[in-house]
């Protein structure tokens, strides 16, 4: 992203102002990402839209981690990987998941082991999950709401 402006609250588009206000407000900081996406007010606004609408599914904080640090590890994000790790941190995720996210090893609990196997599923068969990984998602204690959170 050398070829984008990391915009600060002084030099944001003025709609952008008040979304990385509320970037450093909840993590004490705003992030790069954040700071791109500024030039963009709607871009950022739809992305921290998200981010709120994820956070409130029926998933837990380990689970959510679970879901953000499988898929910025496959895609090898170099953002994503200590941002997701610094959330998991922040909502008190053990770091033995996190550890085991980051460095592709078996989780320490089987249901969350499936949500990673089945969260890698969706992502490396672009969303046409086959019968068996829905089977083996739905096996582990997760319903239909889970799948398309």
């Amino acid at each position: 992203m050398s070829d984008f402006t990391v915009h600060d609250i002084d030099s944001a588009p003025e709609k952008a102002k008040p979304l990385l206000e509320n970037s450093k407000k909840s993590m004490g900081m705003v992030p790069s990402l954040h700071g791109v996406m500024a030039e963009a007010p709607e871009l950022l606004e739809g992305y921290q839209t998200l981010h709120g609408l994820f956070t409130n599914t029926s998933l837990n904080a380990s689970e959510q981690s679970v879901v953000w640090l499988s898929i910025s590890v496959e895609n090898e994000c170099h953002y994503c990987v200590p941002a997701h790790t610094g959330i998991a941190h922040m909502t008190k995720v053990p770091e033995v998941i996190t550890e085991a996210l980051r460095n592709e090893t078996e989780l320490p609990d089987e249901k969350l082991e499936a949500l990673r196997t089945f969260t890698l599923a969706v992502v490396r068969k672009r969303g046409n999950v086959s019968k068996e990984d829905l089977q083996a998602f739905h096996d582990a204690g997760y319903g239909q709401q889970q799948v398309l959170e």
